[in-house]
């Protein structure tokens, strides 16, 4: 099984100061935070539905980036993972693995963009 265990860093030489642990596994993505009262928020891979990686000058500098997950959880649907190292292979091993728990689910999603067989844009 494979696992990415990554901290969320400073901006300020990117080191790991913070108290927020994420944890990346092939089935489940976990947030752990906290210091004296941990918090710790799960969301399982099939429900993550996009994946978005950015990278600001300063997180460039000190080779981190930001993953941003589009998921369709209740308590986070749009789940940050803030200034982390190796942001680019989480992002893609998310955008693989959420895929891969789709299809096992069988909950592939398919929009309907249109294939031009209404009437809608039919003038008389």
């Amino acid at each position: 099984m494979i696992e990415f265990v990554e901290r969320k860093r400073w901006l300020f030489l990117g080191l790991p100061f913070t108290f927020t642990k994420y944890i990346v596994k092939e089935d489940m993505i976990t947030i752990e935070a906290g210091f004296l009262k941990k918090v710790e928020n799960d969301c399982y891979m099939y429900k993550v539905q996009d994946v978005e990686h950015t990278a600001s000058l300063i997180e460039r500098m000190f080779g981190m980036g930001t993953v941003v997950c589009y998921t369709g959880d209740t308590t986070h649907p749009r789940l940050a993972l803030e200034h982390i190292r190796n942001s680019r292979a989480l992002k893609d091993f998310i955008l693989k693995q959420s895929e891969e728990a789709r299809m096992k689910r069988r909950t592939v999603n398919m929009l309907d963009i249109g294939s031009g067989d209404g009437d809608e844009g039919e003038m008389l």
